[in-house]
């Protein structure tokens, strides 16, 4: 089975992570281009373009790429998995001073993308006559030279379109990093572990002292929550010892409720993997 990560980037060190985390060995990709035999997966670092286009004709059988790629590529019908990391937007953008405060006033324009099938689907949709031209390297440099009317692009975090004086005019999509696959059941086990990493990082493993009398408030405080594990303590019959897995955001918002339930010892324990 033949897997590709990408090669550099935001997305490649996500993947990497995660990769890690799910206990896979790595070390031997170096983010040029390198392959490597991991647990009898043949993984290749790639471009996520080419990852796209060599997944979309069965010459790689998986691909970690970002939303806006799967679109661009038409992969859309694949097995798709939500990775939470390396979230951007996909957006419309156009000079502050350009006069331009909507889609529709890009009519005519020029207008620069690096995905230029999604970008005409958009402005097909929206019913804006534009034209869609395929460029490479800083887009929103292109745009602020003059060379294009307006750009379609990711924002990450907004810093390079205030450099170069850029407006954003529409929102397209959220994206996200997704683990794509030819098949629905091939890559189980790497599926399995790459989940339970993810799942983990969402959750807080909480042990705490608790009076007995309260362990009912302790569930109706966190109603997810099947049944905490409850054990004796030695020579103590006013308190118990709670066991207890909850979301991170969940935790730390309830942890002043914890104290008012009387609760102590409480630590957090970021879990390695989590299955359900």
């Amino acid at each position: 089975m033949r897997l590709a990560l990408p090669s550099k980037g935001r997305l490649r060190d996500g993947c990497v992570e995660l990769l890690t985390h799910a206990g896979y060995e790595i070390g031997a990709l170096s983010g040029s281009g390198a392959r490597a035999a991991v647990e009898g997966i043949e993984m290749i670092e790639m471009r996520p373009r080419d990852a796209a286009a060599a997944l979309a004709v069965g010459q790689l059988d998986a691909a970690f790429l970002s939303t806006d790629i799967v679109t661009e590529h038409e992969l859309d019908e694949y097995d798709a998995i939500p990775l939470g990391f390396s979230r951007c937007d996909l957006i419309v953008a156009s000079r502050e001073d350009d006069g331009r405060r909507s889609v529709a006033d890009l009519a005519g324009a020029v207008v620069a993308t690096h995905l230029t099938h999604t970008a005409e689907q958009f402005f097909t949709a929206q019913g804006v006559d534009v034209r869609v031209v395929a460029m490479g390297g800083s887009l929103e440099g292109v745009c602020a030279a003059g060379i294009a009317d307006a750009i379609v692009d990711q924002r990450e975090t907004g810093r390079s379109l205030d450099a170069n004086r850029l407006r954003v005019l529409a929102e397209i999509a959220p994206c996200q990093a997704v683990f794509v696959r030819r098949d629905p059941e091939a890559f189980g086990d790497l599926v399995l572990r790459v989940e339970a990493a993810l799942a983990a990082r969402r959750q807080r493993y909480v042990m705490l002292h608790l009076p007995k009398g309260r362990l009912d408030e302790l569930r109706a405080m966190f109603p997810g929550l099947e049944s905490p594990t409850v054990l004796p303590l030695a020579g103590r019959d006013d308190l118990v010892a709670v066991h207890l897995v909850v979301p991170v955001n969940e935790f730390w918002a309830r942890l002043g409720d914890l104290r008012a339930l009387q609760a102590t010892g409480i630590v957090a324990i970021a879990p390695e993997a989590l299955l359900v």
